[in-house]
């Protein structure tokens, strides 16, 4: 029987997943069950060592005779502290040493109670990965030991250390069996990627809802000839923030409904703005996802993640693509589901015409924007609008998607280039960014649409704040404040549009003229009226479809 610890009975069942084997242990009450559950795991086998000194360099003798990894199992306190020596000589002989510490419950740490210490980040100069086990989150705990132990178990291996808090009391060892914990599992495939992993090629063609999804990437002139095939056969959601020409109305879709989700998802980039879409790719409990990265990092975006691939993501798909073309594999049903889904909500989309409103001036900006220019969006509502109707690439600032930065941003980006640089910003965004125009290396290459409605507007789309009196005011930063002052007084020339005829003729100055300055287009709305619309765009479709 195993100990009734679900992060302690997570760690074993997934050392054993990744095939470690050979365990140094030393006595301790605090870390008993963590032992207790080596000893009864058929696949481990447990070494003896009184003093922890001792004991890690043990492990680094069995890891240099194994030339695999070894765990080091200590209690809490100082016990870890005596690990240092081996864990800094096991980091400059490259070995895999996995340290595993036990731990009082975090809110004890400080508080004058036995063999407490701050334990995580005690030995981080001389590990390569620290991980800290939540006691009542299977989801996270699996996660981090699967991080952890994907580094331990790596080409360019160096030790880790596994934390892990156990709450009394310690010593009841009624479980059965150590659970079934999701296994992740890397790949580096030989350089010319002919070699994929054959879980990854086999659960694609197994797949009856397969699907690609492609976050945030850098435009680099993507090569899609050379994924014809896989993308005739396999649907592709993607955002404006993708390097991809056409619009992507995912959200509609899955907005409207009856659609299941994918079984089967390739993820391709860094982040995605929708987060209708983060939460169906989550919706199905079976579902697995390939990540394929150059960096190998763990990102389980979806939280159904199985596997990744190390690599750069255009030959990848490729690699596959070549592969499968090979093989009696035919474009799903799912894909043409989805294709005809896509198709009604861009007829909508085209066809709606917005109040004025933000959405009228995004529409009518992007109707109108000319090749060959340069187009950034601030976070918030305004890259949400891009992505219903921006048919070329998006620069965003989505690595963590804040407000701050993003005019700057812009601006940098148009002192280094002779194209014209367009930024599209909410009011937030530009007053809390506003000293990017106080700088002498503006440039007459920069033009700026201010949607200002007086407040932070997408707060008004979010379910059951409307029932606070603090939104406006406190939540959503409401306001009077206009941008001509900050233009005059920082020589950016000024336009301002009220209504649509307004909007529409300041876009098409905007867009046209010639200035030796920056120039900033105010497109002052009512937030109601913004947030009436985009509802409004929005049920008009689910009632279409």
């Amino acid at each position: 029987m195993y100990s009734n610890k679900q992060n302690v009975n997570i760690l074993t069942a997934l050392l054993v997943r990744h095939g470690v084997c050979h365990a140094v242990v030393c006595p301790g009450s605090r870390n008993a069950p963590i032992v207790h559950n080596f000893n009864e795991c058929p696949d481990i086998s447990c070494y003896p060592v009184t003093d922890e000194r001792s004991a890690g360099f043990y492990a680094l003798g069995m890891m240099q005779a194994l030339h695999m990894p070894v765990v080091i199992c200590v209690t809490s306190g100082t016990a870890l502290l005596n690990l240092a020596p081996a864990v800094a000589e096991a980091y400059y002989q490259h070995q895999p040493l996995i340290i595993i510490s036990a731990d009082r419950p975090a809110p004890w740490i400080d508080q004058l109670d036995g063999q407490t210490l701050p334990q995580p980040g005690a030995l981080a100069r001389f590990v390569s990965k620290t991980v800290s086990l939540p006691e009542d989150d299977v989801w996270y705990c699996s996660r981090l030991v699967n991080e952890a132990l994907l580094d331990a178990t790596a080409d360019n291996a160096r030790p880790v250390h596994i934390n892990v808090p156990i709450s009394e009391p310690l010593f009841s060892f009624d479980v059965p069996i150590l659970p079934n914990v999701r296994q992740i599992i890397r790949s580096s495939p030989t350089p010319d990627y002919d070699c994929l992993h054959s879980e990854f090629m086999d659960g694609l063609l197994a797949a009856k809802r397969p699907m690609i999804v492609f976050g945030q990437t850098n435009p680099h002139n993507f090569d899609k000839s050379g994924v014809d095939f896989l993308f005739s056969h396999v649907i592709v959601l993607h955002e404006s923030l993708s390097d991809f020409p056409s619009v992507s109305h995912f959200d509609e879709v899955i907005a409207a409904g009856g659609i299941e989700p994918p079984d089967y998802i390739v993820y391709v980039g860094d982040t995605i703005v929708s987060k209708r879409l983060r939460y169906f790719l989550r919706s199905d409990d079976k579902a697995v996802t390939w990540r394929i990265s150059l960096s190998g990092d763990v990102e389980d975006t979806f939280q159904n993640l199985r596997g990744i691939i190390v690599g750069d993501p255009e030959f990848v798909l490729q690699s596959l693509s070549n592969k499968i073309s090979r093989m009696s594999f035919h474009a799903s049903d799912y894909r043409r589901q989805w294709l005809a889904a896509l198709k009604k909500v861009a007829v909508h989309a085209a066809d709606y015409e917005p109040d004025y409103s933000q959405m009228a001036a995004v529409k009518y900006f992007e109707a109108n924007i000319m090749p060959d220019v340069v187009v950034h969006y601030a976070n918030s509502s305004a890259i949400r609008l891009a992505n219903i109707y921006a048919r070329h690439y998006v620069w965003c600032n989505r690595g963590v998607n804040g407000i701050e930065g993003s005019l700057s941003t812009a601006a940098g980006f148009s002192v280094v280039t002779s194209k014209k640089v367009f930024c599209v910003i909410g009011d937030l965004s530009f007053f809390y960014d506003q000293n990017a125009l106080w700088n002498q290396n503006l440039c007459e290459n920069l033009r700026i649409l201010l949607l200002n409605n007086g407040k932070g507007g997408i707060f008004n789309l979010l379910s059951g704040l409307d029932q606070s009196p603090a939104r406006d005011r406190l939540v959503s930063a409401s306001h009077a404040t206009s941008a001509e002052g900050i233009c005059r007084q920082c020589r950016v020339e000024y336009l301002r549009a009220e209504n649509m005829e307004q909007m529409q003729n300041g876009i098409n100055t905007l867009l046209c003229i010639e200035s030796t300055r920056p120039v900033l287009l105010e497109v002052l709305t009512d937030a109601a009226d913004d947030e009436r619309v985009m509802k409004d765009y929005l049920s008009k479709f689910i009632e279409k479809a």
